[in-house]
Protein backbone atom coordinates (compact mmCIF):
# COMPACT_ATOMS: atom_id res chain seq x y z
CA UNK A 1 0.00 0.00 0.00
CA UNK A 2 1.53 3.14 -0.82
CA UNK A 3 0.06 6.32 1.01
CA UNK A 4 1.59 9.74 -0.74
CA UNK A 5 2.00 13.03 2.00
CA UNK A 6 2.52 16.74 1.37
CA UNK A 7 1.66 19.57 -1.21
CA UNK A 8 3.62 20.15 -4.60
CA UNK A 9 2.64 23.05 -6.54
CA UNK A 10 4.19 23.61 -9.72
CA UNK A 11 4.27 26.87 -11.55
CA UNK A 12 4.11 30.80 -10.90
CA UNK A 13 1.30 32.50 -8.63
CA UNK A 14 0.34 29.98 -6.69
CA UNK A 15 -1.34 30.33 -3.44
CA UNK A 16 -1.65 27.50 -0.46
CA UNK A 17 -3.89 28.59 2.36
CA UNK A 18 -5.62 26.79 5.26
CA UNK A 19 -4.31 23.20 4.79
CA UNK A 20 -3.27 20.34 6.90
CA UNK A 21 -0.86 17.56 5.93
CA UNK A 22 -0.21 14.52 8.36
CA UNK A 23 -2.45 12.18 10.70
CA UNK A 24 -4.71 13.86 13.04
CA UNK A 25 -4.09 17.32 11.29
CA UNK A 26 -5.95 20.32 11.68
CA UNK A 27 -6.45 23.74 10.51
CA UNK A 28 -7.06 26.67 12.71
CA UNK A 29 -8.03 29.89 11.03
CA UNK A 30 -7.68 33.40 12.62
CA UNK A 31 -11.36 35.19 12.58
CA UNK A 32 -10.92 37.81 10.15
CA UNK A 33 -11.04 40.72 13.07
CA UNK A 34 -8.00 39.76 14.12
CA UNK A 35 -6.06 39.24 11.09
CA UNK A 36 -6.98 42.57 9.86
CA UNK A 37 -6.69 44.50 13.32
CA UNK A 38 -10.72 45.57 13.20
CA UNK A 39 -12.94 44.89 16.22
CA UNK A 40 -15.39 42.76 15.34
CA UNK A 41 -18.20 45.73 15.38
CA UNK A 42 -15.59 46.72 11.94
CA UNK A 43 -14.78 50.06 13.19
CA UNK A 44 -10.77 49.85 13.26
CA UNK A 45 -8.26 48.97 15.69
CA UNK A 46 -4.80 50.33 15.06
CA UNK A 47 -2.24 47.39 15.48
CA UNK A 48 -0.29 47.38 18.28
CA UNK A 49 3.04 46.67 16.07
CA UNK A 50 2.48 49.80 14.15
CA UNK A 51 4.26 53.30 14.74
CA UNK A 52 2.70 55.36 17.18
CA UNK A 53 2.83 59.26 17.24
CA UNK A 54 3.69 59.72 20.73
CA UNK A 55 4.26 57.26 23.88
CA UNK A 56 4.02 58.86 27.26
CA UNK A 57 4.83 57.56 30.36
CA UNK A 58 3.55 58.80 34.16
CA UNK A 59 4.69 58.04 37.41
CA UNK A 60 1.68 58.40 39.30
CA UNK A 61 -1.89 57.00 39.10
CA UNK A 62 -3.00 61.06 39.20
CA UNK A 63 -1.11 61.49 36.15
CA UNK A 64 -2.84 58.68 34.44
CA UNK A 65 -6.18 59.44 35.04
CA UNK A 66 -4.96 63.53 34.18
CA UNK A 67 -4.23 62.04 30.54
CA UNK A 68 -6.84 59.44 30.09
CA UNK A 69 -9.47 62.20 31.16
CA UNK A 70 -7.90 64.99 28.64
CA UNK A 71 -6.85 62.73 25.61
CA UNK A 72 -9.77 60.72 25.61
CA UNK A 73 -7.47 57.19 25.92
CA UNK A 74 -9.21 53.90 26.83
CA UNK A 75 -7.59 51.17 28.91
CA UNK A 76 -5.63 47.90 26.75
CA UNK A 77 -4.21 44.83 28.16
CA UNK A 78 -1.56 43.41 26.30
CA UNK A 79 -0.86 39.41 26.48
CA UNK A 80 1.84 39.07 29.60
CA UNK A 81 -0.34 41.64 31.90
CA UNK A 82 0.86 45.27 30.74
CA UNK A 83 -1.47 47.81 30.64
CA UNK A 84 -1.62 50.95 28.26
CA UNK A 85 -4.08 54.01 27.51
CA UNK A 86 -4.39 54.31 23.93
CA UNK A 87 -6.10 56.70 21.52
CA UNK A 88 -6.43 59.37 18.90
CA UNK A 89 -6.87 63.16 19.04
CA UNK A 90 -7.44 65.14 16.26
CA UNK A 91 -5.04 68.33 15.29
CA UNK A 92 -5.75 70.90 12.99
CA UNK A 93 -3.58 68.79 10.27
CA UNK A 94 -4.04 65.23 11.51
CA UNK A 95 -5.42 62.37 13.77
CA UNK A 96 -2.69 61.79 16.22
CA UNK A 97 -2.35 57.99 18.01
CA UNK A 98 -1.28 57.88 21.49
CA UNK A 99 -0.83 55.46 23.87
CA UNK A 100 0.20 56.27 27.47
CA UNK A 101 1.64 53.52 30.18
CA UNK A 102 2.53 54.28 34.31
CA UNK A 103 5.92 53.12 35.01
CA UNK A 104 5.76 50.72 38.51
CA UNK A 105 7.83 52.86 40.43
CA UNK A 106 9.35 56.22 41.11
CA UNK A 107 13.25 57.24 39.42
CA UNK A 108 15.24 56.43 36.83
CA UNK A 109 15.69 52.83 36.29
CA UNK A 110 11.80 51.77 36.22
CA UNK A 111 11.43 55.60 33.96
CA UNK A 112 13.59 53.60 31.23
CA UNK A 113 11.54 49.86 31.59
CA UNK A 114 8.77 52.01 30.79
CA UNK A 115 10.06 53.80 28.04
CA UNK A 116 11.48 49.81 26.92
CA UNK A 117 7.93 48.64 26.87
CA UNK A 118 6.49 51.21 24.66
CA UNK A 119 9.28 50.94 22.25
CA UNK A 120 8.98 47.14 21.84
CA UNK A 121 4.95 47.19 21.41
CA UNK A 122 4.00 50.86 19.96
CA UNK A 123 7.41 52.15 18.45
CA UNK A 124 6.59 55.75 18.97
CA UNK A 125 8.10 58.32 17.29
CA UNK A 126 8.00 60.78 19.99
CA UNK A 127 8.29 60.05 23.57
CA UNK A 128 6.94 62.41 26.27
CA UNK A 129 7.08 62.40 30.35
CA UNK A 130 3.84 64.15 31.78
CA UNK A 131 3.20 64.45 34.84
CA UNK A 132 4.45 66.94 38.23
CA UNK A 133 7.37 67.94 39.46
CA UNK A 134 8.77 70.32 42.08
CA UNK A 135 9.38 73.71 41.45
CA UNK A 136 12.91 75.79 42.50
CA UNK A 137 13.34 78.84 40.81
CA UNK A 138 10.99 81.48 42.73
CA UNK A 139 9.82 83.63 39.74
CA UNK A 140 8.18 80.62 38.07
CA UNK A 141 7.33 77.87 40.75
CA UNK A 142 3.78 79.29 41.46
CA UNK A 143 2.28 75.87 42.32
CA UNK A 144 -0.10 74.51 39.50
CA UNK A 145 2.04 76.18 36.64
CA UNK A 146 3.75 74.05 33.78
CA UNK A 147 7.48 73.66 33.31
CA UNK A 148 7.93 72.58 29.62
CA UNK A 149 11.41 70.94 28.65
CA UNK A 150 13.51 69.89 26.10
CA UNK A 151 16.83 70.13 28.38
CA UNK A 152 17.84 67.77 31.20
CA UNK A 153 20.48 68.18 33.81
CA UNK A 154 20.89 64.86 35.32
CA UNK A 155 22.53 66.10 38.76
CA UNK A 156 23.26 62.62 40.33
CA UNK A 157 26.97 61.69 39.65
CA UNK A 158 29.27 63.15 42.06
CA UNK A 159 32.25 62.20 43.77
CA UNK A 160 32.45 61.80 47.52
CA UNK A 161 36.36 63.41 49.13
CA UNK A 162 37.67 63.21 52.71
CA UNK A 163 35.64 65.18 55.21
CA UNK A 164 32.37 65.05 53.38
CA UNK A 165 33.38 67.31 50.10
CA UNK A 166 30.58 66.44 47.53
CA UNK A 167 31.75 67.39 43.99
CA UNK A 168 28.55 66.67 41.77
CA UNK A 169 29.37 66.30 38.10
CA UNK A 170 26.21 67.11 35.67
CA UNK A 171 24.75 65.43 32.54
CA UNK A 172 23.41 67.96 30.40
CA UNK A 173 21.31 66.22 27.33
CA UNK A 174 19.26 68.02 24.79
CA UNK A 175 16.11 67.04 22.55
CA UNK A 176 16.29 66.64 19.01
CA UNK A 177 16.22 69.90 17.35
CA UNK A 178 13.11 69.10 15.60
CA UNK A 179 11.24 69.02 19.00
CA UNK A 180 12.51 71.89 20.02
CA UNK A 181 11.68 73.69 17.18
CA UNK A 182 8.32 72.82 18.15
CA UNK A 183 8.62 73.91 21.42
CA UNK A 184 10.24 77.31 20.25
CA UNK A 185 6.94 77.75 17.85
CA UNK A 186 4.14 77.19 20.66
CA UNK A 187 5.86 79.80 22.82
CA UNK A 188 6.48 81.79 19.68
CA UNK A 189 2.85 82.13 19.07
CA UNK A 190 1.38 81.82 23.05
CA UNK A 191 4.04 84.08 24.62
CA UNK A 192 6.24 83.63 27.18
CA UNK A 193 5.28 83.00 29.98
CA UNK A 194 2.01 81.22 27.81
CA UNK A 195 -0.84 82.16 29.82
CA UNK A 196 -3.42 79.68 29.90
CA UNK A 197 -6.89 79.54 31.58
CA UNK A 198 -7.57 76.18 33.37
CA UNK A 199 -10.65 74.15 31.54
CA UNK A 200 -14.38 74.87 33.48
CA UNK A 201 -14.52 70.50 33.95
CA UNK A 202 -11.04 71.11 36.14
CA UNK A 203 -11.07 71.42 40.18
CA UNK A 204 -9.99 74.87 39.43
CA UNK A 205 -9.96 77.12 35.97
CA UNK A 206 -7.59 79.37 37.31
CA UNK A 207 -5.46 80.78 35.18
CA UNK A 208 -1.90 79.23 35.34
CA UNK A 209 1.62 79.76 33.48
CA UNK A 210 3.48 77.96 31.47
CA UNK A 211 6.99 78.25 30.53
CA UNK A 212 10.02 76.60 28.56
CA UNK A 213 13.54 75.42 31.00
CA UNK A 214 15.42 73.51 31.77
CA UNK A 215 14.53 70.01 34.54
CA UNK A 216 17.21 68.76 37.17
CA UNK A 217 16.71 65.23 37.63
CA UNK A 218 18.38 62.52 39.90
CA UNK A 219 17.03 60.01 42.43
CA UNK A 220 16.41 62.12 45.57
CA UNK A 221 13.35 63.18 46.55
CA UNK A 222 13.88 67.05 47.45
CA UNK A 223 12.38 68.68 50.67
CA UNK A 224 14.92 70.83 51.68
CA UNK A 225 14.42 74.69 50.24
CA UNK A 226 18.63 74.36 51.11
CA UNK A 227 19.51 71.35 49.73
CA UNK A 228 23.21 71.44 48.37
CA UNK A 229 21.49 69.80 44.91
CA UNK A 230 19.04 72.91 44.55
CA UNK A 231 22.44 75.40 45.24
CA UNK A 232 24.39 73.05 42.53
CA UNK A 233 21.68 73.48 40.24
CA UNK A 234 21.15 77.63 40.41
CA UNK A 235 24.82 77.25 39.82
CA UNK A 236 25.34 75.24 37.39
CA UNK A 237 22.23 76.92 35.57
CA UNK A 238 20.15 79.40 36.38
CA UNK A 239 17.26 78.39 34.22
CA UNK A 240 16.65 75.32 35.96
CA UNK A 241 12.89 75.66 36.89
CA UNK A 242 12.15 72.22 38.48
CA UNK A 243 12.95 69.04 39.63
CA UNK A 244 12.00 65.39 39.48
CA UNK A 245 13.28 61.93 39.34
CA UNK A 246 12.51 61.07 36.21
CA UNK A 247 13.64 62.75 33.07
CA UNK A 248 17.26 61.70 33.45
CA UNK A 249 16.08 58.26 32.77
CA UNK A 250 14.34 59.22 29.42
CA UNK A 251 17.39 61.45 27.98
CA UNK A 252 19.68 58.22 29.07
CA UNK A 253 17.54 55.96 27.65
CA UNK A 254 17.18 57.84 24.11
CA UNK A 255 20.74 58.50 24.04
CA UNK A 256 21.15 54.87 24.23
CA UNK A 257 18.23 54.18 21.92
CA UNK A 258 19.81 55.21 19.12
CA UNK A 259 22.30 52.30 18.20
CA UNK A 260 18.73 50.60 16.94
CA UNK A 261 18.50 50.51 13.32
CA UNK A 262 14.60 52.48 13.11
CA UNK A 263 15.14 56.07 13.30
CA UNK A 264 15.51 57.47 17.46
CA UNK A 265 12.41 58.81 18.94
CA UNK A 266 12.40 62.59 20.11
CA UNK A 267 11.79 63.36 23.50
CA UNK A 268 9.91 66.15 25.56
CA UNK A 269 9.15 66.78 30.21
CA UNK A 270 6.00 68.64 30.48
CA UNK A 271 5.72 69.12 34.46
CA UNK A 272 3.52 70.89 36.56
CA UNK A 273 4.58 72.30 39.84
CA UNK A 274 3.21 70.46 42.41
CA UNK A 275 5.36 71.82 45.40
CA UNK A 276 8.50 73.91 45.46
CA UNK A 277 11.09 71.30 46.91
CA UNK A 278 10.51 72.53 50.23
CA UNK A 279 9.67 71.80 53.71
CA UNK A 280 6.10 71.93 52.64
CA UNK A 281 6.08 69.42 50.26
CA UNK A 282 3.34 67.50 50.06
CA UNK A 283 0.53 65.65 48.01
CA UNK A 284 -1.98 68.27 48.15
CA UNK A 285 -1.99 69.26 44.55
CA UNK A 286 -0.93 66.77 42.84
CA UNK A 287 -4.09 66.71 41.20
CA UNK A 288 -3.98 70.03 39.97
CA UNK A 289 -0.51 70.02 38.71
CA UNK A 290 -1.11 66.71 36.77
CA UNK A 291 -4.02 68.10 35.28
CA UNK A 292 -2.55 71.35 33.76
CA UNK A 293 0.64 69.13 32.36
CA UNK A 294 -2.13 66.82 30.51
CA UNK A 295 -3.69 70.13 28.98
CA UNK A 296 -0.27 71.48 28.07
CA UNK A 297 0.66 68.50 26.03
CA UNK A 298 -2.53 68.17 24.02
CA UNK A 299 -1.73 72.40 23.47
CA UNK A 300 1.47 71.06 21.90
CA UNK A 301 -0.10 67.98 20.14
CA UNK A 302 -0.37 70.65 16.67
CA UNK A 303 3.51 71.53 17.17
CA UNK A 304 4.49 68.03 17.71
CA UNK A 305 2.74 66.40 15.37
Amino acid sequence: MKTDRGISAYGNDNTISNNAVGSHARVITTPAAERTGTRASGSAAPAAHDSWDIGIVTILSEELRALKDELKLERHKQPGGLYFYRGEHATSESNVRIVATQSQSQGQRSTMAALENLRRHYAPRLWALVGVGGGIHAEHARIGNVIVSTEVVYYENRKINPLGDIRRRGEHRQAPAPVVHAVNAFFAEHGTPARIHGQPSSPTSEEYEVYPGLIGSGEAVIADGDSDIRHYLAHYNEKVLAVDMEAGGLSQYWQENSVHDEANPGWIVIRGVSDKADEEKGHAHHDLAARNAAHVLRLLLPYLC
